[in-house]
């Protein structure tokens, strides 16, 4: 059967950049320090073809979900579909929680980046940073509540703003590279001491597995938004080019991540990575060509954290409209004022970002820990169509659905488990307002909310009191 063109859709090449737009974000910026905290460069390595391979899982999974179930729109529909009103809840609400404090993290960086010129911000948690920083993040909320959308002219320049540098350091840090000193401690166990200074030693089994394990968590936070040219398929020239784009898309920014996160290695010795400054390629970069340099990267950055800051603005509220329209949320969170912009809910997340933003004052690894939390956050999401393209598959007894499905599950689940079951964990305390407006919705709509649902809403309220207690006894930190 002879695919439909729809002649007025979006071509492979814009669904290509697509992919590359949403998924890099300020997150590749801090990568050299990040992996070198926790790898060396053998490790690193092997985590990134764990990772991709994962992520490769999940796209190809959400382009079989776009094309064989086109009437369900968004992540938490195929919760739903899948798995009943509750799963749907919980996808939706992870999805929500994952992209406000996604915009937390950019604030952190944001700060950071501007610390080059303004030095009191460069901590990107002090109290003059914060400010500033929720200063912003008000205007952009202000912004869209006044139906300003992010318009193609926007997009593009971001994306040229967060290519431009990175090329720049790309080829200035081949010319750089040094391979006796990329290859010094290429597989050797590696830990660091209280002074943060590396440790190494003869290479173990378990010793490597830890390394991988130490950067899977930061990996997974830079492929947030792959799923950009899947959401998209119904608007594209051809829908197969959707699933196209997403591949082509993933091996460019699998390629971007490697390079960047590595080459650092042959330019600076693992010590002297760690104690650069974040973000991290813009100080290796003033290393390499001076001040010039270093102020390029750094108005790149800014750029291209800010447009990325609109658009996230914006995401958190289309989770919450499109959960009210579903009736998993109350109709209060999908009213429009007369800018046909869902007000309510946009205040409420802003709300919610600025009291995260004052308690980041309390961290030294503000930016670690918000996108941390961000990525526990969207896992959840994730495993659920990985669980719904498996149910899918078993249903149709076809191997080429079950696949995908399956290890979407297997390694979202490992994945955190491994690296971030404590974010997971403190996560629950955010589910615990959500149930409350969940169960307000059941009853707005004339439902009654189920047994068993009471029951995972009282195992995870449960898990949510142990975590504020174990807070709050020091027994579990931020």
């Amino acid at each position: 059967m002879e695919e439909k063109i729809n002649s007025k859709g979006i071509a492979l090449p814009a669904l290509v950049a697509l992919v590359i737009s949403s998924a890099i974000g300020a997150g590749i910026f801090d990568l050299p320090y990040t992996l070198a905290q926790a790898a060396t460069p053998g490790p690193v390595l092997i985590a990134w073809l764990i990772t991709g391979f994962g992520i490769l899982m999940l796209s190809l999974s959400l382009n079989n979900l776009v094309i064989n179930k086109p009437k369900l729109t968004g992540i938490s529909d195929y919760a739903r579909d899948g798995f009943g009103d509750f799963a749907g809840f919980i996808s939706g609400w992870g999805y929500w929680l994952s992209a406000w404090l996604g915009n937390v993290a950019f604030a952190t960086m944001l700060m950071s980046a501007m610390g080059y010129f303004i030095p009191s911000l460069k901590s990107g948690n002090s109290i003059s940073a914060i400010v500033i920083a929720s200063l912003i993040s008000w205007a952009l909320t202000l912004l869209v509540t006044r139906g300003i959308e992010s318009a193609a002219a926007i997009n593009t320049i971001v994306t040229i703003c967060k290519l431009i540098p990175l090329f720049a350091f790309v080829v200035i840090a081949l010319l750089s590279f040094k391979a006796g000193l990329f290859t010094e401690h290429f597989w050797q166990n590696f830990s660091v001491n209280m002074q943060n200074q590396p440790l190494f030693g003869k290479a173990t089994t378990s010793g490597i597995f830890n390394q991988i394990k130490g950067c899977i968590m930061a990996m997974m936070w830079v492929f947030v938004g792959i799923e950009g040219a899947s959401m998209m398929a119904g608007r594209a020239k051809k829908k197969t080019d959707a699933g196209r784009a997403t591949i082509i898309g993933l091996l460019a920014l699998l390629s971007i991540y490697v390079v960047v996160s590595l080459l650092p290695y042959g330019y600076m010795t693992q010590a002297e990575l760690l104690q650069v400054n974040h973000p991290t390629v813009l100080y290796i970069f003033k290393d390499m060509t001076g001040s010039f340099g270093g102020a390029f990267i750094s108005i790149g950055l800014i750029i291209s954290i800010l447009g990325a800051w609109l658009s996230w603005t914006m995401l958190p509220v289309e989770a919450t409209s499109l959960m009210a329209e579903q009736q998993l949320l109350p109709t209060w969170f999908g009213k429009l004022n007369k800018f046909n912009s869902p007000a309510n809910s946009l205040f409420l997340t802003q709300v919610l970002v600025q009291v995260f933003l004052i308690t980041l004052i309390f961290t030294d690894q503000a930016y670690n820990f918000a996108y941390s939390l961000c990525t526990a956050a969207i896992v959840v999401c994730y495993t659920l169509v990985g669980a719904y393209q498996l149910k899918l598959g078993l249903q149709q007894r076809a191997l080429r659905v079950i696949l995908p499905g399956l290890f979407t599950v297997i390694f979202e689940v490992t994945a955190i488990t491994l690296s971030g079951l404590q974010y997971l964990w403190l996560c629950t305390i955010a589910y615990v307002l959500g149930f409350v407006l969940y169960i307000r919705a059941r009853k707005e709509n004339g439902k009654t909310v189920p047994k068993n649902e009471w029951l995972m809403m009282g195992i995870i309220v449960g898990l949510a009191v142990l975590a504020v207690i174990f807070l709050a006894t020091g027994q579990l930190s931020i």
